[in-house]
């Protein structure tokens, strides 16, 4: 540990010379020059009229959504209760032995590529199926849920919370055949240790599909947009933000505060992710709870306290949904925002979550799809739909946003929104802001690393190469702004999913095998257990 910290910081001392001697004018501006095509490129606009645009990319992630909610049978919605049983350990028996050896199902595995039976005849992986949830709800559960639902409010208007809502159910089906890819075509270390997401299962997936060169190119492509995904809106935004609340909340100047702020963030990011995605997840799963409970009450208080006013605000939010309420761009423009927000902020689609799903014990890869699809639900439908109740709520009477006047600081915006209610609620808000960049920090970090691995080679001096790399970034993120440098990294983020929606449509019948192989051992338990119950009834 002491030699990995002294690492970290011989290599940190020169960077953050540099970056405080170049200014950040200086540096956005050479980054703009030479990466601004690409931004461009991702994030260009497809005009339908001259009163509104669509980003392809958007178009995109909801076709593909719609596509696999309609391919897998309304999964988000059939499946929802079967996951709360897995979460819950219902079936932790077979998904650890499997229904054929603890039920007698004596059909033959029709499978070469999921692993079986290995060295303790039980199931691979790290991390428990709730682990795996929390460590991949820390990476979308942030920012965008606090400052980014007022930010689609003030330009779409309480209407956009309709179409956030339905892009976050139809995003679970995304989530479901991104992750049960993940376990499916996994690797699996000598030392047990789970390397997986898009880059495995387009290399290996597609291979069996006769497309190997063509899934190779997809997976190499996929491996630079996470990296550099994670250095940037993974890392660098998160830091920068959480810099922002912290100085902000004690009235803090400078430069300095922030580094030293970053600085202290980078070493307890760096005793976090040193232990690698089992770390990760028993971190996860208690801070996600944690800053998602508090965020959460804090909602319901408010809620409760406007009780009257609920029924007013879901009105609202149906009539503008709708009608447009003289926002620009109408109804369309509305339904964009919306969809846009709850898009971006699950990740459905992106394929960067099939990473830390990819770890779980299990024997059967769609029971970890189903998991997954609770990921959008909790974020976009739950989480996002109460701060966007909030704001609509306490903002009635117009006093502090006017819709259609798009905003800058969402975050303060959602401050007011809450303080409104509850006295001084903005610093518990700044604590969760800061909660929620350090988890998402964490689990990117093990994104990026994947991503890394599968490019450079495994082994512990490509871990340390890049996990330095990491905690440099965190500390150069909270010290300077760098504009263009993260629109580049979220640029990176949503160039993923070009690779990943091709890969996962051209293998979902391949999901769909996975997910009556599943339910059928479901079945094989139930059976059994309905049977002797009946058999104990007869001796009684």
């Amino acid at each position: 540990m002491k030699k990995y910290l002294l690492s970290f910081l011989t290599v940190l001392l020169p960077i953050l010379t540099f970056a405080q001697e170049t200014t950040p004018e200086k540096i956005d501006r050479i980054f703009q020059q030479y990466t601004g095509w690409f931004v461009d490129a991702i994030f260009y606009e497809i005009p339908f009229s001259d009163k509104y645009r669509i980003p392809w990319v958007l178009i995109v992630l909801i076709g593909g959504a719609v596509f696999f909610t309609i391919y897998f049978k309304f999964i988000n919605i059939t499946g929802f209760r079967t996951a709360i049983r897995v979460v819950r350990g219902q079936y932790e028996d077979i998904e650890k032995h499997g229904a054929d050896t603890l039920y007698g199902d004596v059909t033959p595995n029709e499978e070469e590529n999921i692993i079986e039976t290995i060295r303790d005849d039980s199931a691979d992986g790290e991390v428990s199926h709730f682990q795996a949830l929390t460590a991949a709800l820390s990476a979308t559960v942030g920012l965008g849920n606090i400052a980014g639902v007022a930010v689609a409010l003030s330009i779409g208007g309480p209407g956009a919370t309709f179409w956030m809502i339905l892009a976050g159910l139809l995003g679970m089906a995304s989530k479901f055949a991104e992750c049960t890819l993940g376990v499916k075509y996994r690797d699996v270390g000598e030392d047990g240790t789970i390397y997986g997401g898009p880059m495995y299962y387009l290399t290996k997936g597609l291979k069996e599909k006769g497309m190997k060169g063509f899934g190779k190119v997809l997976a190499f492509l996929f491996a630079i947009f996470v990296i550099g995904g994670s250095f940037g809106g993974g890392n660098m935004f998160q830091a920068n933000q959480a810099a922002a609340q912290f100085v902000k909340l004690f009235g803090l100047e400078g430069s300095n505060a922030a580094m030293y702020f970053g600085i202290v963030v980078a070493l307890i990011v760096g005793v976090v992710i040193i232990g690698g995605i089992k770390r990760i997840a028993k971190v996860t799963e208690k801070v996600v709870p944690f800053m998602a409970g508090i965020y959460v009450l804090g909602a319901l208080i408010i809620l409760g306290a406007n009780w009257h006013l609920i029924d007013d605000a879901f009105a609202l939010i149906y009539h503008g949904a709708f009608s447009g309420l003289g926002i620009a761009g109408g109804l369309v423009g509305v339904m964009i925002q919306g969809i846009r927000r709850g898009a971006f902020s699950n990740e459905a689609g992106v394929g960067s979550a099939a990473i830390a799903h990819a770890a779980v014990r299990t024997k059967y890869p769609a029971s970890e799809g189903i998991v997954a699809l609770l990921e959008p639900f909790v974020d976009t439908v739950v989480i996002c739909t109460m701060t966007a109740l909030v704001i609509v709520i306490t903002n009635f009477d117009g006093a502090f946003m006017q819709y259609g006047v798009e905003i800058k600081e969402g975050v303060e915006l959602t401050a007011v929104a809450f303080d409104s209610v509850i006295p001084h609620f903005s610093i518990v808000l700044t604590i969760a802001v800061i909660l929620f960049a350090f988890s998402t920090m964490i689990s990117w970090s093990y994104y990026g690393m994947q991503g890394w691995v599968y490019l450079f080679g495994k082994g512990k001096t490509t871990d340390l190469i890049y996990k330095l790399l990491f905690l440099i970034f965190v500390v150069i993120g909270s010290s300077i702004s760098l504009g263009a440098v993260i629109n580049f990294s979220d640029a990176m983020i949503f160039a993923m999913v070009v690779p990943n929606i091709i890969g996962v449509v051209i293998l979902a019948p391949v999901i769909r095998r996975e997910l009556k192989k599943y339910q059928k051992a479901i079945n094989i338990k139930h059976d059994a257990l309905n049977e002797g119950a009946d058999d104990l009834r007869k001796h009684m």
